[in-house]
């Protein structure tokens, strides 16, 4: 049976053994020794070594100099890049972000004694089969157990966005957080770090949770900690925000249910998270129904996602693609909604946002914690029917109008506000009935509709 070291690639195989060849150690450190141990392949693999990044350049053909400040070098095997940094043991975080200096040393216990969690802080040595673990990060994992490395407030304070990644790595890995490690999360002085992270990591931070299985638990985690208050206020607004009697959840157990239920698509998922953002603005008691109502919340919560994306450095189309699914993620669909009305719809919506609509609608249902068949089965309908239609090539834009502008110009009209109010006329026409969008019809039907010059003029 192959053991752990087997599983090592002959690439990492012949950095390390080229660094012994010169007298210098290498180990294989980070994300992808957890992996092994949890018995998934690895996407990338770390090498450490008390080389410098000077004698490391000196073993190999091809060295990119990608981080030589902080000890980091890549090389490249057949064109494959391995990052090999040296031994690092760090002094104080004046600023909360980055050490002050880093001071190369050649013992990997002191370099794993810096790294923010035990399940972190595990080395490999495959050319001698060792498994180098002072902190007990295999007995952790093993146990479902996520804990900071020596003293969790020291760990905080040091670098703000370990509280996040504590809790990404709760969702990703399924581990419980252990107790000293969340208590200090939620630390005064923790909290202090953290608000010197700066917004593109949060996001980075953020997008990796997205693709755990269960996001919420990371930020049901934000929450308790305080951290989620301090990134995002207006979403703790959802905290005990009660629904109407559709729903078994309060806003923020909605939210929380619908993104676990949404698929592993992060804009996907950012959408499922802020999709009912604007309901504790727009909840008001209706005495007709006897129960909550949300005028608007999907506007609103649009209006409210747009300026919390921007914060966080979501790019423009990012942050324009999400804005659009919480603004119409409220799928009204029936089942005696004429034709006219599904074009009518996906005018609206844009053709490229519907398949998103449908998949964020039937998280939206799955996150009611109340039976969804209904809910699911009119969503497919709606999906059908679109389908249909544009395998039909129904015209839903003016673009798709069997005349232009360049026809209506033919006709004597002049550039303008009219002319787009005429082709927007006759967009709703065909949108009634596809049958119209022919060229004769269109055009009969404009020189109709074309103000003509008064005899006085």
């Amino acid at each position: 049976m192959p053991t752990l070291f087997d599983q090592v690639p002959a690439d990492v195989h012949y950095i390390l053994q080229r660094l012994r060849e010169r007298g210098k150690r290498g180990w294989v450190v980070g994300g992808c020794v957890r992996d092994l141990l949890r018995g998934l392949p690895p996407k990338d693999w770390d090498v450490a070594t008390d080389a410098t990044p000077q004698e490391v350049q000196q073993m190999f053909a091809k060295v990119i100099e990608t981080g030589m400040q902080h000890g980091t070098v890549t090389v490249l095997v057949e064109q494959r890049p391995y990052e090999v940094t040296t031994l690092r043991g760090e002094s104080a975080y004046s600023d909360g972000r980055r050490p002050d200096r880093v001071e190369f040393v050649n013992d990997i216990q002191a370099d794993l004694a810096r790294r923010d969690f035990t399940c972190n802080a595990i080395a490999l040595d495959p050319l001698s089969a060792q498994v180098i673990d002072p902190f007990g990060g295999q007995r952790d994992l093993d146990a479902g157990i996520l804990r900071a490395v020596g003293d969790p407030y020291e760990r905080f304070a040091e670098d703000g966005l370990r509280v996040l990644r504590a809790a990404r790595f709760h969702s990703a890995l399924g581990a419980r957080i252990e107790e000293n490690t969340e208590r200090a999360m939620g630390d005064a002085r923790s909290h202090a770090t953290f608000r010197k992270v700066s917004p593109e990591r949060i996001r980075e931070e953020w997008q990796k949770t997205m693709l755990a299985n269960q996001p919420s638990l990371a930020f049901e985690t934000m929450l308790r900690t305080g951290i989620l208050g301090i990134i995002s206020p207006e979403m703790v607004e959802s905290v005990g925000c009660t629904q109407n009697r559709y729903h078994a959840y309060d806003v923020w157990g909605h939210a929380m249910a619908c993104l676990d239920a949404c698929e592993k698509d992060p804009l996907l998922r950012m959408a499922a998270l802020l999709h009912d953002i604007g309901k504790p603005r727009t909840r008001a008691f209706s005495d007709k129904t006897n129960d909550y109502t949300f005028y608007e919340h999907e506007a609103v919560g649009a209006e409210m996602a747009d300026p919390l994306l921007a914060r966080l450095k979501f790019s423009n189309h990012e942050r324009e693609r999400i804005v659009a699914l919480v603004r119409h993620h409220l799928l009204c669909y029936t089942t005696d909604w004429s034709d006219s009305a599904v074009r009518r719809w996906l005018r609206r919506v844009g053709t490229d946002l519907a398949p998103d609509l449908y998949r964020l609608g039937r998280a939206d249902a799955r996150g009611k914690g109340l039976p969804t068949e209904d809910d699911i089965a009119r969503i497919a309908e709606l999906e059908a029917r679109a389908a249909r239609i544009l395998a039909a090539g129904s015209a839903l834009s003016v673009r798709d109008l069997a005349i232009n502008g360049r026809d209506l110009l033919q006709l004597g009209m002049t550039p303008g506000p009219t002319m787009g109010n005429l082709l927007a006329a006759l967009l709703e026409l065909v949108l009634d009935d596809p049958e119209r969008n022919t060229r004769e019809t269109l055009l009969a039907e404009a020189r109709q509709r074309i103000p003509r010059p008064s005899a006085d003029s």
